[in-house]
Formats: C-alpha cells, sequence, structure tokens
C-alpha cells in the first residue's frame, strides 16, 4: 500500500509537468536568430579634428597661445601713449611726430625729389635704390597684411596719418619694417661720423618703440617687421640696380 507522502509527490510531479508544458506552449516556438534581431549599436563617429585640437592640444600650440596671450597683456600695458588719458597721454603729440618720420609717404617723395635734383651719377644710384628699396617694403608689408588679417590693438586710435586699405590691420608693423630698412641701407651707402650713425640707429628703434607706445600694434607686429625690413635690405642689395643692368632707368634720370 503507497504511502501518503509517495501519492503526493506524485501529484506534485504531474503538476509540475503540466506548468511547464504550459509556460513552454504560451512562449510558442524559438524564433530564428535573425540579422534583424541581432542589431548591433552603431559605432561611435570620430570626432571632428579640431575638436580633437582643442580636447587634446599640442605643445605646440598651447605655446603658441601663450605666447599670443603674453603679447597682447604686454602691448597693452605699454600703450602708454594710445590716448589723451593714458598714462603718458601728453606725450602723444611727440610720438605722432615720430610716427610720421617713419611713413612712408614723406620717404617716397624726399626720395623722388631728391633723385631730380642731383646732379650726380653715384647719387642718383643710391637714390634709385633707396627708392626701389621703399616700394619693395611697400608691396611686402602689404602683401603680408592682407595675408594674416590681424586687427590692430583694441586701445588704437584710428587716427593714423594717411591710411589705406590693408592698414586696418596689424601684422607686421610697416614703420618698424621701413625703420630696420632704412636704417641699414643709409649706414651701409652713405658716409657719416659715428654720432650721426648711432643717431639713425636710436631713430630706426624709436620709431619701432612708438608704435607700441601709441597703441598701433602690438610688440610681435613690431619685432617681425624689424626681421622682415633687414631681410628686404638683402634683397634690395642682391638685386642692386646699376647702369650696367638697369641702363632704361638710368636714362630716365639723366639730365
Amino acid at each position: 500500500m503507497p504511502s501518503p507522502r509517495s501519492s503526493r509527490e506524485r501529484r506534485a510531479g504531474g503538476s509540475g509537468g503540466r506548468l511547464e508544458f504550459l509556460s513552454l506552449s504560451q512562449r510558442g516556438p524559438a524564433a530564428p536568430d535573425s540579422p534583424s534581431r541581432r542589431r548591433e549599436l552603431p559605432a561611435a563617429a570620430p570626432l571632428p579634428e579640431e575638436d580633437c585640437m582643442k580636447l587634446n592640444p599640442s605643445f605646440v600650440g598651447i605655446a603658441l597661445s601663450s605666447l599670443l596671450a603674453i603679447d597682447l597683456w604686454a602691448s597693452k600695458r605699454l600703450g602708454v601713449c594710445a590716448g589723451e588719458g593714458s598714462a603718458w597721454g601728453s606725450a602723444r603729440p611727440l610720438m605722432k611726430v615720430i610716427e610720421v618720420s617713419g611713413h612712408g609717404i614723406p620717404w617716397l617723395l624726399g626720395t623722388f625729389y631728391g633723385l631730380c635734383q642731383s646732379d650726380s651719377s653715384a647719387a642718383r644710384e643710391v637714390l634709385l635704390n633707396l627708392l626701389f628699396a621703399l616700394l619693395l617694403d611697400l608691396v611686402m608689408v602689404a602683401v603680408v597684411k592682407g595675408l594674416v588679417k590681424r586687427p590692430r590693438p583694441t586701445h588704437n586710435k584710428m587716427d593714423m596719418f594717411v591710411t589705406i586699405s590693408v592698414d586696418k590691420y596689424s601684422f607686421p608693423s610697416g614703420h618698424a619694417t621701413r625703420a630696420a630698412l632704412v636704417c641699414r641701407f643709409v649706414l651701409r651707402h652713405l658716409v657719416l661720423a659715428v654720432p650721426l650713425r648711432v643717431l639713425v640707429v636710436l631713430w630706426a628703434l624709436i620709431v619701432s618703440i612708438s608704435r607700441v607706445m601709441l597703441g598701433r600694434h602690438n610688440m610681435t607686429d613690431v619685432l617681425f617687421g624689424l626681421v622682415l625690413g633687414y631681410a628686404l635690405y638683402s634683397v634690395v642689395e642682391h638685386c642692386w640696380l646699376s647702369p650696367l643692368n638697369a641702363p632704361a632707368l638710368f636714362a630716365l634720370w639723366d639730365h
């Protein structure tokens, strides 16, 4: 005779089997492993190059940004004659006279007048090459300014002496370029006493420094201008005009 415990176990086992069968029948047949059910997450799109540079800047980029910030800060601090209310505002008229002394128009007009009045072939050769140097300086500075398009300092007052369209840009300083070019030219081709040679160098330095003091340029504009002017003289020396290689030009000034 079966015991009550064994009969209860058989009933529990039968009911458990029926429940498992019902649960399997309700779930239905297993769906095939179709591609639509195996959708993968889309791959992360790569970051744009400019975002990568911002998120992971290079050492060179950090160094240049730091130098630019120092340049802007120092240039603003040194702009002591940028306005009448500046620290050295009373010296602004004197700085503007120095500004005119380094402007291209007085130098072009003076050189042209000297060519017309000169009776010496040696003097005409020097003056004609000086005119060539001044024109080359104007063209090179205008080209670089048009390419770089660096705006002038925010504390600059646009009251400059005779400007053209590219003069709204700051880099490089045309006055500094011209000062370095003329200084090197004069020291090389004019026979001057030592005090006068010192004065020529001082004039070039004062013209360059005045550009920052007036707020016209940042320091890097002036430094690059000095380097460019120094290099342009080497170009003039290499392409030196003489009656032998440019007889037509010298024939225009023969009296």
